[in-house]
């Protein structure tokens, strides 16, 4: 009995003497005001998941152990007594009170809005360490945007260019008609991009895996492929070939490209509406950024 009452006493103090708060001086504030100020559960949700998408990476890893750790207490509540409400009033003076600032009257009265607040972090975590998928479509209109900015710009940039060299061309020799010939060589002269010279079917991506012993391979997408099923084909028909150090890894499916930058795929997100989504990308297996 004794052992337990210290361990935890020990993780309270080590939360709150923390150098700074692990929400973060900045944004302590704006978690309790997603409570006070937006009355239903799932906005809250919605912008606790963006706060939590703002937190420096140390902070976002460290929170994930905790309320990790948590969900276990929890589950393991009909042999320690600590159910969810018990341990969100327990946690939470320790995360929005930090060293060095005095708990005041008002403070203190706010501890049910940020036990409130525990109680969602702890039974949504699953949610949150993701990047939500309304952002991840914005992201992709804003790169799409500029592609066809860029692709307009340069379409015009070569329209003039050409105008005016036909001109050039028109006052320097008299005019020829075009003879059947020319024409079909001006027809065959036309280029098409890559995304429709591709040999790939529709629904068909080639993966690459660098570090694997067979680099690519193609994979033909039905509704139900995972990105986590794509991964463990690799694994499979590579298990043998890899080194080591590959293998301690944690390695994840990229999508490169097209309209996004740079994403790492969840392992259960639909391959064919990511593929849909962005269809001009590339997908490589590479291990995982810590």
């Amino acid at each position: 009995m004794c052992h337990w009452r210290k361990s935890t006493g020990l993780l309270k103090m080590f939360i709150r003497e923390l150098p700074s708060p692990l929400f973060t001086v900045e944004y302590l504030p704006a978690f309790i005001t997603l409570v006070e100020k937006i009355p239903k559960i799932k906005l809250q949700l919605q912008a606790l998941h963006l706060l939590i998408m703002l937190l420096p990476e140390a902070n976002r890893d460290t929170a994930k152990a905790f309320l990790q750790f948590l969900k276990k207490v929890v589950a393991n509540e009909g042999k320690n007594k600590m159910n969810l409400w018990n341990v969100s009033m327990i946690v939470a003076p320790n995360l929005f009170i930090y060293k060095g600032k005095r708990a005041n009257q008002q403070e203190m009265q706010a501890a049910a809005t940020t036990a409130h607040i525990v109680r969602l972090l702890i039974r949504y975590q699953d949610i949150l360490w993701t990047v939500p998928s309304f952002l991840i479509s914005q992201v992709r209109k804003m790169n799409e945007a500029a592609i066809n900015n860029s692709k307009r710009q340069l379409m015009f940039d070569k329209g003039v260019r050409k105008l005016l060299r036909r001109k050039t061309m028109e006052r320097e020799r008299p005019e020829r008609p075009e003879t059947k010939d020319t024409l079909q060589k001006k027809i065959s002269a036309v280029t098409f991009p890559p995304y429709l010279q591709s040999d790939i079917p529709e629904g068909v991506i080639r993966v690459y895996a660098p570090l694997h012993s067979k680099v690519s391979m193609a994979i033909q997408l039905n509704s139900q492929t995972k990105a986590k099923d794509i991964l463990a084909r690799f694994h499979c028909e590579n298990s043998c070939g890899l080194s080591q150090n590959v293998r301690s890894q944690i390695q994840s499916l990229h999508e490169v490209g097209g309209n996004i930058g740079q994403h790492c795929l969840d392992p259960d997100a639909y391959m064919l509406d990511v593929y849909r989504a962005n269809p001009q990308a590339e997908w490589v297996i590479k291990p995982k950024a810590s």
